[in-house]
């Protein structure tokens, strides 16, 4: 080698040990600038919520500034989309349910990978829903509905509140293991297909706990099963769907806390780590359980575990169903 390409390799091989401290450096100094979180749903709505519940606590455990910004649009993919290409330096999150695994799927060019280009550092809260008809529809179970679905084929609405939706993707689950069809009638978000089930224009809903049970208690809508785990405590007589004959159905949708799938696993760590002091706030517990089920601390491969499984178990439904969009 000659002198002056000894030369270029040593100031070559300085710049990159001088490049590599700053790395380590900029991870030790951890947080040194504001947090930003982007929720990729409008502002005021359950992301929202479950985003600033988690991380405002993160904020005052590390004693930094934390940022919420709502960057909605594209089905949740102009947001998911920024923090996929976004710096992996631990100062961009996502906070975001499972259009997140499933919209590559969905769109011809979403503008990530789930798999290659993001990387889930916490479990924030898992999502409670029940299925739920008109009144005067002659089902008083899932078991009668699927019956009644079966001698109907496509006669029955299902109001959807957006294709690829938790809500979306739990109905086709079920729609899937009770093998009926039901005519799809899309909805932007729940509350106006809620309306039209109770004003008896559809049929089938799949509906978030919050928003579905002060309707429950008046009489304005029937409760046939819930989708959780275990049976809800404002609805003790409502079985679970797999109680209700359909544990294939039982998906229950949660959201995630996600970073570039760029950041050290060191970086990834420190903020695993904050992330679970905050789910063990009893503050954060409390909040999060008013409306769904708090998220519990995980480890970073526990929770990529459970980022392909349900990644699978997800694109295999919306393949099955023949759902996407351009």
């Amino acid at each position: 080698m000659s002198r002056t390409g000894a030369v270029s390799s040593f100031i070559a091989a300085v710049a990159l040990l001088l490049g590599g401290s700053a790395v380590v450096q900029a991870q030790d100094d951890w947080p040194s600038r504001p947090i930003r979180i982007i929720v990729p749903y409008p502002a005021g709505g359950i992301v929202d919520m479950v985003a600033r519940t988690v991380t405002e606590q993160v904020g005052r455990d590390l004693k930094a500034t934390v940022v919420v910004e709502a960057r909605p649009g594209g089905n949740s993919n102009i947001g998911t989309a920024a923090v996929a290409r976004s710096d992996p330096d631990g100062y961009t999150w996502l906070v975001t349910g499972p259009a997140a695994l499933v919209n590559p799927g969905l769109y011809k060019d979403a503008g990530w990978d789930a798999m290659k280009d993001l990387k889930c550092v916490g479990l924030a809260v898992w999502t409670q829903s029940v299925a739920v008809v008109n009144p005067t529809l002659p089902a008083k179970t899932i078991g009668e509905f699927v019956e009644l679905a079966r001698s109907k084929p496509g006669q029955l609405n299902f109001g959807n509140p957006g294709t690829g939706s938790s809500i979306d993707l739990s109905a086709q689950k079920l729609f899937q293991a009770a093998n009926i069809k039901l005519t799809n009638v899309g909805y932007k978000g729940q509350p106006q297909a809620l309306v039209d089930l109770i004003t008896n224009l559809m049929h089938f809903e799949i509906v978030s706990m919050a928003l579905a049970l002060p309707h429950i208690k008046q009489g304005t809508i029937k409760p046939l099963a819930v989708l959780t785990h275990n049976r809800v405590n404002d609805l003790p007589d409502v079985p679970t769907i797999a109680e209700a004959g359909y544990p294939e159905a039982a998906y229950v949708p949660w959201y995630g806390i996600y970073v570039p799938s760029g950041t050290p696993d060191a970086l990834a760590g420190k903020i695993n780590a904050a992330i679970s002091k905050a789910l063990e706030s009893p503050e954060v517990q409390r909040q999060l359980s008013v409306t769904d089920i708090p998220g519990k601390p995980m480890s970073l491969r526990d929770l990529a575990a459970l980022m392909k499984t349900d990644h699978e178990k997800l694109t295999t439904v919306v393949k099955t169903a023949g759902m996407a969009l351009q």
